[in-house]
């Protein structure tokens, strides 16, 4: 039994974790843009594959130069890629956003701008990268840590890979970081007050372009954490994270739009959930097989695997309908 549960903690646990930390960090950067600017932004999962891909650039500098460390390079240079991005989504908000809220035009036009915003980072990815697949471990190698639990009674040995590792501790410091900013700094007080009433911050007195710049480097950075953690644990290509930006959008819902605690408890809601759905239950019955009738089948998986991506729909439609506002009552516009 106790090799059950180790796959189970290994499968759903460690998996769960890791994809939780990707969901949350992006979900948080989506948020965040809906807090203050009041629309929905569209481009933030070609935002993390450029925070990734200008981290493999990073990396494939340091590497020609000789530099290299006990940590993985794309890990060393991940500071470096997330100013980069950062710097690029405020010239994007410039470029783009900030002429057409000038205009005093409506969220929906926002919402649409994002769409061909997302449109210009693929372009620009595939004209710049190509379209072919690459790993930031070409030239390195991924540890894989097992961790011995024969002491518990079980041959299995629970495994994490290093970038899994480094992923969910580089999410718990960004997370608290994201809690002292918001609490404790005036700049993140004024956020918070802008998200949560943006005319009586305006007639407080509250640097609104500031907010704006301050909330475009977070998410910027944030995403260029998220994507470039992401194509360490699995591999880099130009939709990295354009499967999985839909998902963010519903844990940032789920959460509670323009709550930033919301986005991250949403994000591991569904990163578990999605986890917990694919895995088959039926191994967990192994010990009890032989006691077990004959219509019990070989795979009790409640999604296949191709389809779990719904899993995140399912709870988001689950919690609109009992709190449309999200878990932690977020803005319902």
């Amino acid at each position: 039994m106790m090799n059950e549960l180790i796959f189970f903690f290994n499968k759903v646990i460690v998996s769960g974790a890791v994809l939780g930390s990707v969901y949350a960090l992006g979900a948080v950067g989506i948020t965040l843009i809906f807090g203050i600017l009041r629309f929905a932004h569209f481009a933030h999962g070609d935002m993390m594959t450029m925070g990734a891909f200008v981290a493999f650039v990073l990396a494939s500098i340091a590497s020609a130069m000789g530099i290299s460390t006990f940590w993985p390079t794309g890990f060393i240079v991940l500071p470096f890629a997330m100013l980069i991005t950062a710097g690029l989504a405020l010239g994007i908000d410039r470029t783009f956003y900030q002429p057409l809220r000038a205009k005093g035009v409506r969220p929906v036009t926002l919402l649409i701008a994002s769409i061909g915003v997302t449109l210009m980072i693929q372009g620009l990815i595939r004209l710049f990268g190509g379209v072919q697949t690459r790993s930031f471990f070409e030239n390195e190698t991924k540890q894989l840590f097992r961790f011995d639990v024969s002491w518990l009674g079980a041959t299995r040995t629970i495994n994490v890979s290093e970038p899994q590792l480094l992923l969910i501790a580089v999410t718990v410091i960004a997370v608290v970081a994201l809690h002292f900013f918001l609490t404790r700094s005036r700049l993140g007080k004024g956020m918070r007050a802008m998200a949560d009433n943006p005319s009586l911050a305006l007639v407080s007195g509250i640097n609104t372009n500031q907010v704006v710049r301050a909330t475009w480097i977070i998410a910027g950075s944030l995403a260029a954490m998220a994507g470039t953690m992401l194509a360490l644990d699995v591999i880099l290509k130009p939709d990295l994270a354009f499967n999985i930006v839909l998902p963010i959008f519903a844990a940032a819902i789920v959460g509670g739009l323009g709550q930033a605690y919301g986005a991250i408890a949403g994000g591991f809601l569904i990163g578990f959930a999605e986890t917990m759905s694919v895995f088959n239950w039926a191994i967990m019955l192994r010990p009890f097989r032989d006691n077990l009738p004959e219509w019990v089948p070989n795979d009790l998986s409640i999604v296949p695997t191709e389809y779990k991506l719904t899993v995140a729909f399912v709870i988001l439609v689950v919690v609109l309908l009992v709190r449309p506002t999200g878990i932690f009552k977020g803005v319902s516009s």
